[in-house]
């Protein structure tokens, strides 16, 4: 959640519930096929959806005003045992897209919970990321969820990322494909292929950055403000590579003869992972 609060809810196969209010700086993850519904509270909201997907579309979001303007209404009254005259009301077909549309402000949480005979889900769908503890670096800060705090995440990984004014994101790597999302500030990211090839971009808020899976990059801030962007992978569990510790932790005879470095730079390698550096 960028900005805003929502309420959530979702109804799981066995009939179970879940329902919650997330707010800016929260995630939630709806399992494939989990219906579900988001509505903004009181000063609405503004959210970024991500696919474990790439080529999912919005368009394509399974919609319930398009599933009901598509099914003859004697099969509709058929389904739920009452008389056709029951659907008379229901979207024509040419605005069935009520995709996001106005309604009436939710009130309290506690008067939208529907009581099933099943109970609750019993895992959340929601994520308060900003309530974690953040991975401290001498240039910024990394919250990380993935499957391991947010067990609902079993297809997405996510870091957000915090880099200070004349700080930047260590050169790493991942075995995963990388899709970003530049919330603040801004930033330069090089990313490095073999053959000798590299690109080199400029970001800021609202910009979107991908890099393919095993190609060293760093993410630098540019401006006199922080850099904050999204790192999401589709992976249940997080990884990067450091370059700095994968060097500090090789023979440093192997390393001296590969790149002819003097004693105070290897001394200077370190066995940790910097992540952010100034």
């Amino acid at each position: 959640m960028l900005a805003g609060r929502a309420r959530i809810t979702a109804v799981d196969e066995q009939g179970r519930t879940f329902i919650d209010d997330v707010g800016s700086g929260d995630l939630w993850n709806f399992p494939s096929a989990i219906p579900h519904s988001i509505q903004g509270l009181e000063q609405g909201c503004e959210f970024l959806l991500v696919f474990d997907s790439g080529s999912f579309s919005e368009n394509e979001t399974f919609l319930i005003t398009d599933l009901f303007a598509h099914i003859p209404r004697e099969v509709l009254a058929k389904n739920f045992g009452v008389p056709e005259a029951a659907f008379a009301k229901i979207p024509a077909d040419y605005e069935h897209d009520r995709y996001i549309f106005s309604g009436q402000v939710p009130g309290p949480k506690a008067s939208d919970i529907v009581a099933s005979a099943a109970g609750i889900v019993p895992h959340t769908f929601s994520h308060r990321m900003m309530a974690q503890e953040p991975i401290l670096a001498a240039g910024g800060w990394v919250r990380i969820t993935d499957s391991t705090n947010f067990p609902a995440a079993s297809t997405i990984a996510a870091a957000l990322v915090n880099v200070e004014p004349g700080a930047m994101r260590e050169l790493h790597w991942h075995e995963h494909d990388e899709w970003q999302y530049y919330i603040s500030g801004r930033g330069r990211m090089t990313i490095f292929a073999s053959g000798g090839k590299a690109r080199t971009f400029n970001y800021q808020a609202g910009d979107v950055g991908y890099v393919p899976y095993g190609m060293a990059h760093y993410v630098e801030n540019l401006g006199a403000e922080p850099l904050c962007f999204l790192e999401m992978f589709r992976s249940a569990r997080f990884m990067d590579i450091s370059l700095n510790q994968w060097m500090a932790l090789t023979p440093p005879e192997l390393v001296q003869a590969h790149l002819n470095l003097d004693r105070r730079t290897m001394a200077a390698l370190r066995k940790d992972k910097p992540i952010i550096v100034k």
